[in-house]
């Protein structure tokens, strides 16, 4: 048996969800249609926005008459929470033959989730993911994830800022509403990816203007980036997919880099002697020598080379912008 089918990867359209890296995937629900609209066109509307490799879509039915069209044009079906009971619409969702991404109902129990994810792997084909939303509670997401052996998600449509938490936490990835609140249009929708969600940056609920869709999305991307390279651990088997994990833990690599600049650029403002002559080389060693414990295998010569070249670029870079605070005309 392969690994993928005994830790219970589930693929969406392109999108590996239960190992590897971290996902962003666009939900897309019918319900706010009322069946008021067409579900094949509104799909269509979505596939032909969509750029090629995009992000998986997965779509909930508002009756069983959706469910033609999901079967379709979708990469995953949804049982959402508010139908959970809803046990004939469980049963057709969940024998579609699509992947079932099974939502908790507000207010249930670990016991209740985990029994209806049984119920529609047994009326489907096994491919199940639990899908945390609502008023998001991350120690639970987390313990059924644990007691299924299934992937999991979390809904972060209402607030985007939770996503790097929702990673941190062991979310195999994150979801974003597709035309939430009801849009009527899905043309625009993908930029890089599922743009047209609504969604709040982080920080959200402090009074703040409430950011673009794309802004939303990208915050996801980042999180999702940045966190899973630090947490998840990744086992990328061919070319193309080593080539992606290093990308992204190298956006990591480069967002820490940056942070460090201007933290050191502090120190050199506040220190009496700074800039190449105020180096500290016991500090340096004893810095170098904790950073081997981290990473034995580069040892301590190596991170010496490497952290020599990452202070100096740093001090050079603090040296450039004294000069140009002590001289206007070069900025």
């Amino acid at each position: 048996m392969s690994s993928t089918l005994e830790r219970h990867a589930v693929t969406l359209g392109e999108t590996l969800v239960g190992e590897g890296p971290a996902v962003v995937v666009g939900r897309l629900s019918l319900r706010v249609r009322r069946g008021q609209a067409d579900a094949h066109e509104v799909l269509r509307e979505c596939r032909a926005a969509e750029p090629t490799g995009g992000t998986a879509l997965l779509v909930e039915p508002f009756s069983a008459a959706d469910l033609p069209a999901i079967a379709e044009l979708a990469d995953a079906v949804v049982v959402g929470a508010s139908w959970t009971r809803d046990i004939p619409l469980v049963r057709a969702a969940a024998g579609l033959g699509l992947p079932t991404v099974v939502e908790r109902r507000a207010s249930g129990s670990v016991e209740e989730w985990l029994g209806l994810v049984d119920y529609c792997a047994a009326e489907g084909d096994g491919r199940v993911i639990l899908c945390e939303g609502g008023q998001v509670d991350l120690a639970l997401m987390r313990a059924a994830r644990a007691a299924a052996g299934r992937p999991a998600l979390v809904d972060v449509s209402a607030d985007a800022g939770l996503s790097a938490a929702a990673v941190a936490a062991g979310a195999d990835g994150v979801v974003l509403d597709v035309l939430a609140g009801g849009g009527t249009a899905a043309h625009g929708a993908l930029k890089g990816g599922y743009a047209g969600v609504v969604a709040r940056e982080f920080g959200a609920g402090d009074g703040e203007a409430q950011p673009d869709p794309s802004t939303a999305l990208r915050a996801a991307e980042e999180a999702v980036t940045l966190v899973g390279a630090l947490l998840r651990p990744e086992a990328p088997a061919t070319l193309p997919e080593c080539r992606e994990a290093i990308d992204r833990l190298d956006a990591a690599l480069a967002t820490l880099l940056e942070r460090r600049a201007a933290v050191a650029g502090v120190v050199q403002r506040i220190k009496p002697v700074g800039g190449f002559a105020g180096r500290d080389m016991d500090r340096e060693r004893a810095l170098v020598a904790r950073m081997a414990l981290r990473a034995p295998t580069l040892g301590t010569e190596r991170l010496a080379s490497i952290m020599n070249a990452v202070i100096e670029a740093g001090l050079l870079l603090a040296e450039e912008r004294a000069h140009q605070a002590d001289d206007p005309d070069t900025l």
